[in-house]
């Protein structure tokens, strides 16, 4: 499998690369953690930013290829992360561009791409997490409309979203995967209430969300009904594929940054210490390599990440915690200092192996889809 760009991508890379240098100057500060109204504020008028420019299709119309080149050059400049639109520009845009109609497509894809409107996830349950496939919010059909009634939890930003890509169970009867139908249902219905739910850090970007008979247009579906959980793999395919590309490379910047403060503050003399950056230099590289890979695959099968996006994520989500661990280990006290970013990085580390699927999970995929083990029983 060839690794390598061509000149055209290359020149792509050098294109993006100048623009970098002459916008970045010119935004402003990024707002405290917390504050998600002027977050997202901040990131739409980024998004808007790289929509004049014309990179704002990368996460869809590009190749895998252009998108992983942009996800590492914007990192590698500072440039702000999709931040508070990262389920419309990397979840369910590119599953609403995979799977949608043409008219839904035209309608949801250029609010998203020139940050007009955010989206959030409506997967998780209070009992239906990593056992996705037994969610228990229903909805059922009343003329053009579904009924939805239920429960959500762990939806990000959903208190600043216009829209909620939302998982529903439209056949109880039928075996567990092949009743459930994916909607965007907008986040101002009637019926429709967010609580907002504190992280370990203390900031809010998390909320449950609660569905009291609303309505929600069939027009809004994405595939036919009760294929919902055919749909949802391919959204979970882009969140474990491609969507975290961005996050290896700031990893290699803080491990060279973590470096660096040992060889000051004296703790590069430990030699054991010196192994771990060593290791987690040899492991970040990997993952890159792992996540390049993924990305050729996804350009030869059509766009769509596969089942190696589940090894990636596995090895990353634990990759991270032990970079965080690390960075602990070079600040020593100063690791307590809830203002340092490096603290709260590793708060918010130890969510990684729950999120997007947890690493048990994660297991399972690779040893049946990939490695062809016989299903656990």
């Amino acid at each position: 499998m060839d690794l390598t760009y061509t000149e055209e991508e290359e020149a792509f890379r050098a294109g993006l690369r100048h623009w970098l240098k002459a916008a970045l100057p010119a935004l402003p500060p990024r707002p405290p953690p917390g504050d998600w109204p002027a977050r997202r504020a901040h990131d739409s008028a980024w998004q808007r930013a790289l929509y004049d420019a014309g990179y704002a299709d990368v996460h869809w119309d590009a190749s895998p290829t252009r998108r992983l080149i942009f996800l590492e050059e914007t990192e590698r400049a500072g440039a702000p992360y999709v931040g508070a639109n990262f389920v419309g520009l990397l979840h369910a845009g590119p599953t609403i561009a995979a799977e949608g109609t043409p008219g839904q497509r035209a309608r949801w894809l250029p609010p998203i791409l020139r940050g007009d409107e955010i989206w959030c996830q409506g997967f998780s349950e209070p009992d239906a997490g990593s056992d996705l496939a037994s969610l228990r919010t229903r909805a059922v059909r009343d003329g053009d409309c579904y009924v939805v009634t239920g429960a959500k939890v762990w939806t990000s930003h959903a208190e600043i979203a216009d829209w909620c890509e939302l998982l529903v169970r439209t056949d109880p009867q039928a075996p567990r995967h092949r009743g459930i139908t994916w909607l965007a249902m907008p986040m101002d219905a009637p019926g429709v209430t967010v609580r907002p739910l504190r992280t370990l850090a203390g900031s809010a970007e998390f909320a449950e969300v609660f569905l009291d008979e609303v309505r929600v247009p069939v027009a809004n579906r994405v595939g036919e009904e009760n294929d919902g959980w055919r749909v949802t793999m391919v959204t979970l395919s882009f969140e474990r594929g491609t969507a975290f590309a961005g996050e290896v490379v700031a990893c290699r910047r803080t491990l060279a940054e973590l470096a660096r403060t040992a060889r000051e503050n004296g703790r590069w003399d430990d030699t054991a210490l010196r192994r771990r950056l060593g290791r987690l230099n040899a492991e970040f590289g990997a993952l890159w390599r792992l996540t390049q890979w993924n990305v050729a695959e996804a350009e030869a099968t059509g766009g769509v990440p596969g089942t190696g996006g589940s090894v990636f994520k596995l090895r990353y989500s634990e990759a991270r915690q032990e970079l965080y661990d690390t960075a602990a280990a070079v600040l020593g006290p100063d690791a307590l200092d809830l203002s340092r970013a490096w603290t709260r990085d590793r708060l918010s580390s130890l969510s990684y192996t729950i999120a997007a699927g947890t690493s048990q999970i994660q297991r399972n995929i690779v040893a049946e889809r990939i490695l062809g083990l016989p299903k656990e029983r």
